[in-house]
């Protein structure tokens, strides 16, 4: 046991910032309008306050250290991919160049094109290992995993041209795992699921040489196209930055999402809780964070055994109370209704609650400061990918030939420590607010009955278009702020939105994954919602969910037998922050989705790339980005958007 745990440093570590600061925010009106200023969420409020009165760090004090940024960084003109540098482009001296010759135009590609591939590179490898998982559960060899969905099961082997017949759930997974594993490094050249796109939309891939050849041949190119003395065009640099997103989007992405739904079921509708107030006071709390749904499904299934419901009740608990943080969160959500207690920004905020035993986590958006955070509690962090290493944690390397002994142990370890808890400071600020969610293609489809419903309401005008809204939160956005506003704004318009991630549970806790929600929509789209009985903003899951809403668009565009490029739809991404999210926005355009990004990404160096990617790919794949910070005028951008497309399609 102690071999897994690691070292764990339990001592209080001050934050530096504050306690330079301290005199000036005791003052109870500096600390106001600091909590005001940082956050929208009602029930982070407190505990931002909290840490600001304690001196304890978070998110937002880095943040300020941080300021004011390099300007050469903050415009993607900074280069340190070789030995003669780092090099740095000024703008002010024409021809200035870096040592190996590249311009501003080539070192804002490069980074990007980097920026683009790790993003593809997380999720798909995310993919990897769910699919890895299924593999190994039709072997017999994944203590606990099984075949939840066997119709999807089917209807995926069917894609794949693999032959069902009478054949048992358990040969036809294996084939199934074999197949999507050879998508990673195929020598076919192509990955089966952009067959589900429509065939405009595969005609602008094959004319522009971005149809994605396999998963991790397109992100090593990129790799390779990054080094010195190799890529030199940057539009050709940032074409292939296209194709590697394509691979993540219609591959990895959505092999990961198909793959979690026939290990643990396709989410259907259903109504659950979100924000900080889901932890509870009298029993052990125990937080789920990452992005990987192969952990958390045992913990799942570990904490509901009766054994653990005993061992609790010794230690004085009422029971064991599972929450859910960030994407690992979003996958309980939507598949069993497991509450999820906030976004990228509230990690540290949960800890500072003083009632959370276990924070377990596997990979993505995981702050290293967690430690440093719970050492100021009683919390453990339980680090769990060989991965994702977190120094201060307790490591338990989890595996699925031993997952369910593993989180066993990792609940075991939260109720050992719930006598710990320090009822004194526990603060578990405000009430839960109820949401709907699970709204998987297959449940959008069943709900509706079919495509063609969503079809019509568009084309009668009750709903003006659709738009998907996801990504991250960032500390250089007012946190939740840009999601909710754009989302109210859009709905009010007529726009049914579609939502993943961190954007998704900005919107429940602001109240709008209920389906009473329809009262701040337009009338047209109000009455869709109260007919069918939901909410006009619909959440779709984790982040490599956005694969989701390509199908839904995919299906809608074959549908009325168009490319996904005419569709009265667009993205947007109001308070990104990471590379998965520049992946995401690259494979939204790349299909042929308008995207608006509410964060600058690091290319105002160069105004040829600001250029193609705001304009120029109109010309290559009928879409475009565009950056606007005001989440009123990004859907502006949206409605104009939409309404042009219902133009072109004659409604």
């Amino acid at each position: 046991m102690e071999e897994k745990r690691g070292a764990y440093v339990r001592e209080r570590i001050a934050c530096t910032i504050l306690e330079r600061a301290k005199l000036s925010l005791m003052n109870p009106a500096l600390i106001e309008a600091k909590v005001e200023e940082r956050t929208i969420d009602e029930t982070a409020k407190p505990l931002i306050r909290l840490a600001l009165e304690e001196g304890i760090e978070t998110a937002w004090d880095r943040y300020e250290q941080q300021q004011p940024p390099c300007r050469y960084c903050a415009s993607g003109l900074s280069c340190s991919r070789c030995a003669m540098g780092p090099c740095r482009i000024i703008p002010e001296r024409q021809r200035f160049r870096g040592v190996c010759g590249a311009d501003a135009d080539l070192v804002v590609a490069r980074n990007l094109l980097d920026m683009i591939a790790t993003g593809a590179a997380a999720h798909s490898d995310h993919g990897r290992e769910i699919v890895e998982t299924l593999h190994k559960a039709a072997r017999g060899e994944a203590e606990g995993y099984g075949i939840t969905d066997p119709g999807k099961l089917r209807r995926v082997a069917g894609e794949y041209g693999i032959e069902t017949g009478d054949r048992d759930d358990a040969a036809v997974a294996g084939d199934v795992a074999l197949a999507m594993l050879e998508e990673f490094g195929t020598v076919k050249n192509a990955i089966q699921f952009v067959q589900r796109a429509p065939p405009q939309t595969l005609e602008l891939w094959e004319a522009a040489g971005i149809t994605p050849r396999s998963v991790d041949r397109e992100i090593v190119e990129a790799m390779h196209r990054v080094h010195m003395g190799v890529g030199a065009d940057y539009a050709n640099v940032l074409l292939q930055g296209l194709r590697a997103s394509l691979g993540d989007g219609w591959g990895g992405s959505l092999m990961a999402t198909e793959t979690s739904d026939i290990l643990f079921g396709t989410p259907q509708v259903n109504m659950s809780r979100v924000n900080l107030a889901v932890l509870k006071d009298d029993r052990v709390n125990i937080a789920l964070h990452g992005h990987n749904p192969v952990l958390s499904e045992m913990i799942v299934r570990a904490a509901a055994e009766p054994a653990m419901l005993e061992l609790a009740e010794e230690a004085g608990s009422a029971g064991i109370n599972l929450v859910g943080l960030c994407c690992t969160g979003n996958e309980l959500l939507m598949r069993k209704g497991i509450p999820q207690a906030g976004n990228h920004l509230n990690q540290e905020l949960i800890i500072a609650t003083g009632a959370l035993e276990v924070m377990i986590v596997d990979y993505q958006c995981i702050f290293p400061s967690l430690p440093r955070t719970a050492s100021c509690f009683h919390t453990h962090i339980v680090s769990t990918s060989p991965k994702s290493k977190v120094p201060g944690s307790l490591y338990y390397p989890f595996y699925p030939e031993s997952a369910l002994e593993t989180a066993r142990e990792i609940v075991s370890l939260a109720i050992a420590n719930f006598p710990n808890r320090n009822p004194g400071k526990v603060l578990i600020p405000g009430e839960p607010v109820e949401a709907m969610t699970g709204f998987s293609v297959e449940a959008i489809g069943h709900l509706f009955g079919g495509f063609k419903p969503v079809i019509d309401a568009i084309a009668e005008g009750s709903i003006l278009g659709a738009a998907g809204v996801v990504g991250c939160n960032n500390p250089k956005v007012r946190h939740d702020e840009g999601h909710v506003t754009l989302t109210k704004e859009l709905i009010r318009r007529g726009i049914l939105v579609v939502e993943t991630g961190c954007a998704a549970i900005a919107s429940g806790k602001a109240g709008l994954l209920r389906p009473e929600a329809a009262d701040l929509a337009a009338p047209g789209l109000a009455n869709v919602c109260r007919t069918f009985g939901i909410p006009p903003v619909l959440h779709m899951g984790s982040c490599v969910d956005c694969s989701r809403i390509l199908v839904l668009a995919a299906g809608l565009a074959r549908e009325l037998g168009v490319g996904i490029h005419q569709l009265p739809i667009a993205g947007a991404a109001p308070e990104w922050y990471s590379q998965k999210a520049v992946s995401i926005g690259s494979y939204f355009v790349a299909s042929g989705v308008f995207t608006v990004l509410g964060v600058m990404p690091k290319i105002a160096g160069s105004g040829n790339v600001a250029d193609l990617l705001t304009r120029g790919l109109n010309g290559l794949v009928h879409a475009s980005f565009a950056v606007e910070p005001d989440p009123v005028r990004a859907a502006d951008l949206i409605e104009a958007h939409i309404r042009e497309k219902r133009n072109g399609l004659g409604i």
